[in-house]
């Protein structure tokens, strides 16, 4: 593929263990979204985009990730029935804002028994807990707790009837329980690239970049496992991101040559060859394809896939196929994607509730 034809690719279209430079169910009613393809009617028409962005995402409540002992003391969160990947909401029927608030809450509370309301799977579950001080006279659960994570992503597609996006493929994941971050909010920001770390064997590479904390471009409103979801308000939408093209179907995707939209320096955008080797049946809803990047662009930069290009759009026969979602370990020019029908899907948007938003 000669430049001129890689610098064309915002009409073209995908990328990566999961493949995102960080990792966080789908929550919040979004003011406008996508549309699933209608099997009766006219085909969804979205814009692949492959631009990186900045993502914030802000948790329902703190989410419990580890458990600590006290020096040398039992937990006192372990003794009261707290678990890895429970998400605090309450203490003392107060609604947890963040992990600050619950520090001082405890601080005020101090080492009296305390009520706490936690979300476990699909259940609320009450416990009791009897924070202890520490040392230093801080009263602690004896828990690991976040509320909030950032990182790079990519834009798999846009809407421009609507101002709905989709990015990333799967879900972001806290990196230490491995459960989707519940969302209570979150942005999209403006990102660059500046450096890349060459994927090796048993060593995934990844995109290194910034972005901007300062402005948000658009809010999110779920955070799923087939990808985050979210709306840019008129004023942020890209005016000349590309032409609009058909979402495949399941049944018009074919093993052979694609090409994916991916940002791998800068803010540059560019089409690259691959080759779908094989399409998955079965319920797994992110890895349908198996992918294997062929342009030799793209593997003399970074080595094939890499994390942050988690979304990158996937485009064949002139129709937006899927998004990479993750990248073999052993083998960082194969990896795998989901289609694009299971992203719309996922959205939770019908074409009537998309048009009336």
């Amino acid at each position: 593929m000669d430049e001129r034809r890689r610098k064309r690719s915002r009409r073209h279209g995908a990328a990566a263990c999961a493949a995102l430079v960080f990792a966080l169910s789908a929550l919040l009613v979004p003011a406008g979204a996508v549309s699933a393809p209608d099997p009766g009617g006219e085909t969804q028409l979205l814009v692949p985009v492959g631009k990186a962005i900045g993502v914030k995402l802000f948790a329902e409540g703190v989410l419990v990730v580890g458990l600590s002992e006290n020096e040398g003391a039992v937990s006192p969160a372990k003794k009261g029935g707290m678990k890895a990947g429970d998400l605090i909401l309450t203490m003392n029927d107060v609604t947890i804002g963040s992990t600050e608030h619950l520090q001082s809450l405890l601080a005020e509370n101090g080492e009296r028994e305390a009520a706490f309301g936690v979300r476990r799977g699909g259940r609320l579950v009450k416990l009791a807990v009897c924070p202890k001080k520490g040392q230093d006279g801080v009263c602690r659960l004896g828990a690991w707790i976040r509320d909030s994570m950032a990182g790079i992503g990519t834009v798999t597609f846009y809407d421009p009837q609507t101002g709905a996006f989709a990015a990333l493929g799967h879900g972001i994941t806290d990196v230490d329980t491995g459960k989707l971050m519940p969302l209570s909010r979150g942005s999209v920001m403006a990102a660059s690239v500046k450096a890349v770390k060459r994927g090796a064997s048993g060593s995934p590479g990844e995109l290194r970049g910034d972005f901007d904390l300062t402005r948000d471009l658009g809010s999110l409103y779920a955070n799923t496992e087939c990808g985050i979801f979210g709306v840019l308000p008129q004023e942020n939408r890209p005016e000349a991101v590309g032409e609009a093209i058909p979402v495949a179907r399941r049944t018009e995707v074919r093993t052979g040559k694609a090409v994916i939209l991916a940002n791998c320096r800068g803010n540059e955008v560019c089409a690259y060859e691959i080759e779908i080797e094989k399409l998955y049946g079965g319920s797994a809803p992110t890895r349908n394809l198996l992918l294997r990047v062929t342009d030799p662009a793209l593997i003399a930069l970074t080595g094939g896939i890499v994390q942050g290009m988690s979304g990158s759009p996937i485009v064949q026969d002139g129709k937006l196929v899927g998004a990479v979602t993750h990248v073999l370990l052993d083998d960082p020019q194969r990896g795998y994607g989901i289609l694009a029908e299971n992203m719309l899907s996922a959205s939770g948007m019908t074409a009537q509730s998309a048009a009336s938003a």
